[in-house]
């Protein structure tokens, strides 16, 4: 996944994020981590993000936004639910309520129970 809006001194560079079922993450040129949110599943569908880290070199230029947007749309396409124990991402899930239909709730478990 691919995401073009970190600022690096000044231009745009791109965001090549690498996940797996547990993890999404940004390397550097050189292969070393530098940022990742981490969650773990709680169910069949629910996942708890845990963690949003960045390292200091990359702070304020919106990495940590792009991960969680990045998780985000990586949860939605599975058709999975998220719990937010990391408090970065409740933050982050309150400015984009573009997002809020992922958040689980005790209705998500009625809204399976109907399908």
């Amino acid at each position: 996944m691919v995401i073009e809006s970190a600022m690096e001194y000044g231009r745009v560079v791109n965001m090549d994020f690498k996940s797996n079922d547990n993890r999404i993450w940004l390397e550097d040129a050189d292969g070393n981590e530098v940022a990742f949110l981490e969650y773990a599943k709680e169910g069949p569908d629910v996942v708890n993000i845990l963690h949003t880290v960045v390292d200091d070199s990359l702070a304020g230029r919106g990495i940590a936004g792009e991960l969680n947007k990045a998780g985000a749309e990586k949860l939605r396409s599975e058709g999975k639910k998220a719990v937010l124990s990391c408090s970065y991402s409740v933050r982050w899930f309150e400015k984009h309520p573009e997002y809020q239909d992922i958040l689980y709730t005790e209705d998500s478990d009625k809204e399976e129970d109907h399908r």
